[in-house]
Formats: structure tokens, C-alpha cells, sequence
């Protein structure tokens, strides 16, 4: 009995909860990808065979993210964990509903769905890949599963891998579409809760073997396949003709014209060389001042295709730009900073004074060029610490600016293990694990920490060309991260970088802005407000966070975007949260900076203080309206 009592109507309305963000189901998707993945192969019909669930999983798990804001279908009482947190509840649905949709006939009127039809991606030739085989116990427990409908394995799988209640399950499942989830629940009871087993590597789609497709078979494709690209490349040779082909530049696209100006920015001999010691003496330290290195700055086809692949990037570049840069050509020669092999690529930086742009092409001389930009005008001399060179491996390796004397690796999770030294080699770091890189449960986050005399810095690596520049302290007067009362401000929050990937961020600053004791007795709690700023101005990103004694995470209260508070022109932040105590009793705790003079709540609680901490008996759920008063007489509304 396969999965045809998923319902054929819209899912139910889901109560009002949060808006997630698609950084935040990114997190919680990166974070919690491998029970994700779990749950759908235990809930995708058994008769698609272990190969195909296994690739399916993955492909369903991974289209799970939305593509805008969404509100979450779960309201959390408290942010504190898998179970509290919106993005995973909002991806855990979409699997959930994608993979009962997999389950379900296909019909001859009416167009099949996505997650009715085979994936493409992701896909591995010539190999079928199955989870490692489980003992007696699991083999069965897969065979009784294979008799239940597709909700009720979905009600089996979130009663045993989500902990859920029943009454939980039904709601996920009303959620998800079915029409009758107290009968899947039901119907699931009539197996034995074996739920231990489900952890087993039996229904585990991330720890696979891999075995040969049919030889036979594949031999006979690829003999056909050679034949089509034989006769391919005949009608492209012959389409080609009596063009120029492929020519000394590359991946480019044809030139649509041909001015000095343009000309001249394209030329490899007119490109800007700054001497090594140039820094020493100018009024400038930023990257205008970085010499040309690398073991390919002679040669001159290398950088006739770097600049013509600038200029103009054909349809088999791969281009990637952060949010407010621009991607057109430079305005005329720009400066050479490097041209060098790094990894198995060579690799060429260029810069025009407004943007850093990155040029790689496969060292073996295969297709596959890629061109990055990142927006860097206003540099200065913390900013023009590094650029990324390439990324391997889970691994980054950088270009470090010439006033840079030492390099190091540390974790910013660990602020009392001090910093690994990394080598240097004409300005270039060996490879340091990279936290953009990284998937699955955050247990680390890897900066590079840059000397220059006697100054230190740390710089992240947030997935960009320009790695971003973490400080402490009050805003508008931040210092470095480098003495131990800055370390370990970061160290609960370090993993809440990873929601600023991508998004063109310039440098993070965390402040401590109160410390609150907590109503049990149990401690004090720290709130703590990180702002990132982003080098075209606007989209600053801030996050209020709570963080209690003894936990290895700090919790997200509130989160803006494009807000001046916790900011050197606003540097004030409001935001509360509920908070359980060990005996189960529920509270609204809710903190201003230390010029607050009173907050009050209103809504679904209701209280008052007239100083910078509120502590309010609460309810499990409840949402309450924070307002609050500065020491000057201006109203400081709360962070949401």
C-alpha cells in the first residue's frame, strides 16, 4: 500500500507564526541536513528501491529552501534549539510534504509533480549508491514500514526521529496535506516503536556504498555517446569556419566594441604594477597599494584572458558578484595585485579602485572559467587585510596584504586555545578550514587572525571574495577581537555568522549590551547585539541575542534589517524573550541597553520596570509588545 491517502487539496492554513528568512531555513537546513535527509528516506514509498530514495532524499531535502521570506507554519515558545526554531520547522514541512507528494500516482490528465519524477541533480555516473545494510532488527522494521501508507510512515518517522506527540504528528501531517492524519497516527501504532532503530546506518542516506551500475549496458552507451560527440564537434568545426574560433582570449565573449578607452583596459602591458615598498610611504594603506605577486605575473595570455573575461564574460563563465557590486568592465587598465597557480587552478586579481575582481581558470586547460567580484571602495587599512585566493576541500586559502608580518588560524568557539601559526610565502596563507564552506551541526568557526606590528586582527570567511572583519565593543568606539574579554563575548555567537553569508558584509561587530539575572537563581544571562555592515551601506543586518550560563550557543531574540539601532548612529538595541526555567515556570525577560530607563510589555503579557531589565511571569507562547524609555526622554521600540 503506497501513499495514496495524501490529500489531493491544499494544506490547511498554518497558525501565524514568524516570518523566516531564507538565510535562517539556509542555517537550519545546513545545520540539521542529515536528519532532514533521514526523514525523507523514510517517508519516500518503498517500491522507488534504496538507490533512487537515496538520491531523491537528498534531492527533496535540498530544494526545501524558499525562495523569499516565508512565515513559519510553528510558532517556537523559545529559540533555543531544534525544537524552537522556525527555519527548521518551515524546511522540515516542505520535506514532509514534497516526500508524501513522491508517493503519489502518477496521473494521465493532469501534469506530475517535481517530486514525482526522477531527480537530476544530485546524480553520480556510473555508481548506485544505498545505505549500509542494518542487522535482523532494522531489515524487518524496513519491511513493515514498506506495508504502511505513506502518511503513516511519515507519522512512524516524526513519532520516533522528532520526538513529536501524537497530537504534534496530527498537526505536521494537517500541515503537510493529508486528509486524515489521526488514521496515519493509527495506523503507524500498528507497528512496534522501534524508534532507536531509525538512528541506525540502515536508514542513514549520508553514510552510503557504492556499487557499479550494469557494465554491459554502460559500455554500450558510452560507444554511443562517443559517436555523438564525434559528430558534434564535425558540424562545430565546420560551423566555426571561417571564423576566429577559439583565440587568445579565452572564455570571453566577442568584443562589441572597440574604443581606445576599452582597448586600453583590455592591453596586459597597461596594467598598474605597484612597487613592493610602495606602501611604506604613501598617505593611502588599502589595496592600491598592494604590489603585483604571483608566479604568472609575466604571463601575458593569462592576463589577456582575465581581462577580456571581465570585460566580456561569455555564457560558460561562471559569475559571481556581491549584492550592490557592479559586474561591467573595467573603466581602464586596472591594478595587478596577483597572477599565480593556486590549488589546480591560475588564478588572476584585479583591482579598479572601486572592486576587487578574481579571474580562475582550470590549471589542466580545461573549459570552466569563473569570474568573482566584490565591492571594496572605502577600504581602509583593517579592510585591505586579505582577499580569498581559492577555495578547495572545505579549505580557503588568502592573499594577505603586504604590511601583514604573521598569519594564524583560530577558532573563535575556543577563545582560551590560542591561534595555530599558518605560514606565509609572498603573501600567500596555507589552507585553513572555512566555515562557508562547512556543512552540517556548527562545532567551529575558523578566522584568520592577520599581525600587522603590533596590531591584531580577525577576518571570516563569509563565502566572499573579501573576508569580513569581526570587532567588539560599544558601537561607534569598536575595538579588535584579540584581547580575552573580546574573545569570549564572540565565542557563544560565533555560529551565527553563518546567517550572514553571501550578503556582501564588510565587518560584524558583537556588543555586550546588558547582563540579567536570571528569576531561578540559576545565573545571569547576557544579551548581546551583533551588527553586520555591508560595504554598499544599506541591508546592515542585526541580530539580538540571549545567551545563559552554561549553554555552548547563544539564542536569536530578534533580528532587523536595514535598522540603525546597535549602531554607531543609533547605539541602542530593546529585545526580550521568553525563557523556561528548570522547574517549568515561564517568564518574559527582556533587556535595553544600560541608557534605558524603563520598558514596559504589552499584548499577550503585561509588565513594567523602570530600569534597562524586565523580568514578567509569562505563558508558554505568549507574544508581547516591548516599548521602552531612554535616560534623555526618547522611546526605544523593541528589536522584531
Amino acid at each position: 500500500m503506497q501513499s495514496q491517502d495524501v490529500a489531493q487539496r491544499p494544506a490547511p492554513p498554518s497558525p501565524a507564526g514568524p516570518v523566516v528568512d531564507v538565510e535562517q531555513a539556509e542555517a537550519a537546513l545546513v545545520e540539521h541536513y542529515p536528519r532532514l535527509v533521514r526523514l525523507a528516506y523514510l517517508v519516500l514509498p518503498p517500491g522507488l528501491g534504496r538507490s533512487r530514495r537515496v538520491l531523491t532524499a537528498h534531492a527533496l531535502t535540498q530544494r526545501a529552501l524558499p525562495r523569499a521570506r516565508t512565515p513559519a507554519p510553528v510558532i517556537p515558545a523559545q529559540s533555543t534549539g531544534r525544537d524552537g526554531d522556525p527555519g527548521y520547522t518551515l524546511v522540515r514541512l516542505q520535506v514532509l510534504r514534497t516526500a508524501l507528494e513522491a508517493g503519489l500516482p502518477l496521473k494521465t490528465k493532469a501534469w506530475p509533480k517535481r517530486a514525482q519524477l526522477p531527480p537530476l541533480l544530485p546524480h553520480v555516473w556510473g555508481l548506485k549508491l544505498f545505505p549500509r545494510s542494518g542487522g535482523a532488527d532494522e531489515l524487518a522494521l524496513d519491511q513493515r514500514l514498506s506495508t504502511l501508507s505513506g502518511p503513516a510512515r511519515a507519522a512512524y518517522a516524526l513519532r520516533g526521529l522528532e520526538r513529536l506527540t501524537d497530537d504534534g504528528v496530527c498537526k505536521v501531517l494537517a500541515a503537510a496535506g493529508v486528509a486524515d492524519p489521526e488514521g496515519a497516527v493509527l495506523e503507524a501504532g500498528g507497528i512496534p516503536a522501534q524508534y532507536g532503530l531509525l538512528d541506525s546506518p540502515e536508514f542513514d542516506p549520508c553514510s552510503l556504498q557504492a556499487r557499479p551500475t550494469d557494465l554491459m549496458r554502460r559500455r554500450q552507451h558510452l560507444k554511443a555517446a562517443l559517436v555523438a560527440g564525434a559528430a558534434l564537434l564535425a558540424c562545430g568545426a565546420l560551423l566555426g569556419l571561417p571564423g576566429e574560433g577559439w583565440g587568445p582570449e579565452g572564455a570571453a565573449a566577442p568584443p562589441y566594441a572597440r574604443n581606445p578607452a576599452s582597448q586600453a583596459a583590455l592591453d596586459p602591458s597597461k596594467l598598474t604594477r605597484m612597487p613592493p615598498s610602495a606602501w611604506r610611504s604613501s598617505a593611502r594603506t588599502d589595496f592600491s597599494v598592494w604590489p603585483a605577486r604571483g608566479d604568472l605575473t609575466g604571463d601575458k595570455a593569462l592576463l589577456r584572458r582575465a581581462l577580456a573575461v571581465w570585460a566580456r564574460p561569455g555564457e560558460t563563465v561562471q559569475v559571481s558578484v556581491t549584492p550592490g557590486t557592479l559586474s561591467g568592465g573595467p573603466a581602464g587598465p586596472p591594478q595587478l595585485l596577483y597572477a599565480g597557480t593556486v590549488d589546480a587552478a591560475r588564478v588572476v586579481i584585479l583591482y579598479d579602485g572601486l572592486r576587487i575582481a578574481r579571474y580562475a581558470e582550470p590549471k589542466d586547460g580545461t573549459q570552466g572559467a569563473a569570474l568573482d567580484f566584490a565591492r571594496v571602495d572605502g577600504a581602509g587599512r583593517a579592510e585591505a587585510g586579505a582577499v580569498v585566493l581559492g577555495r578547495s576541500d572545505g579549505n580557503v586559502r588568502y592573499l594577505t596584504a603586504p604590511w601583514v608580518r604573521k598569519t594564524g588560524e583560530r577558532d573563535l568557539m575556543k577563545p582560551g586555545s590560542g591561534a595555530m601559526d599558518l605560514a606565509l610565502t609572498d603573501g600567500v596563507t596555507t589552507p585553513l578550514a572555512s566555515p562557508a564552506l562547512r556543512s552540517g551541526p556548527c562545532s567551529s568557526w575558523n578566522v584568520l587572525q592577520v599581525t600587522d606590528g603590533t596590531r591584531t586582527r580577525l577576518l571570516t570567511d563569509l563565502g566572499e571574495l573579501v573576508p569580513a572583519r569581526l570587532t567588539a565593543g560599544r558601537p561607534g568606539s569598536p575595538r579588535e577581537v584579540s584581547g580575552a574579554a573580546a574573545l569570549h563575548t564572540w565565542q557563544p555567537f560565533a555560529c551565527s555568522l553563518g546567517t550572514m553569508r553571501s550578503a556582501g558584509v564588510r565587518s560584524v561587530n558583537a556588543w555586550a549590551f546588558n547582563e540579567q539575572p536570571l528569576p531561578d537563581a540559576s545565573g545571569s544571562a547576557a544579551w548581546v547585539c551583533t551588527r553586520a555592515e555591508t560595504w554598499r551601506g544599506g541591508g546592515a543586518r542585526v541580530l539580538a541575542q540571549f545567551h545563559t550560563p552554561g549553554g555552548a550557543y547563544g539564542a536569536a531574540a530578534a533580528q532587523a534589517e536595514n535598522v540603525p539601532a546597535c549602531g554607531p548612529r543609533d547605539p541602542h538595541v530593546l529585545a526580550g524573550v521568553l525563557w523556561k526555567a528548570k522547574a517549568g515556570d515561564w517568564y518574559l525577560l527582556a533587556a535595553g541597553s544600560r541608557e534605558t530607563a524603563s520598558i514596559r510589555a504589552t499584548g499577550g503579557v503585561n509588565g513594567a520596570s523602570r530600569r534597562s531589565l524586565l523580568t514578567v511571569p509569562a505563558e508558554q507562547g505568549a507574544q508581547a509588545q516591548l516599548k521602552g524609555t531612554l535616560k534623555d526622554g526618547r522611546s526605544l521600540g523593541g528589536l522584531r
